[in-house]
């Protein structure tokens, strides 16, 4: 798996799924572990919906 999510996307998807575990905690539902997905895709740097629309956030690396 290559990573395609870069630190900014990283940050807005743990804000996300802070945001929906809170909620489903705090309307006591399961759709709280929703939060799942927007937060292994930040800690993997991996998104598959974005490797199949072809979006890369992640910045070019330099070569030496």
């Amino acid at each position: 798996m290559k990573a395609n999510v870069g630190k900014t996307d990283k940050i807005i998807r743990i804000l996300i799924a802070l945001i929906i575990a809170g909620l489903g905690i705090y309307y006591q539902s399961w759709w709280g572990l929703l939060a799942i997905i927007p937060l292994a895709t930040a800690l993997f740097s991996f998104c598959g919906l974005y490797s199949l629309l072809g979006i890369n956030t992640c910045p070019a690396k330099r070569k030496a």
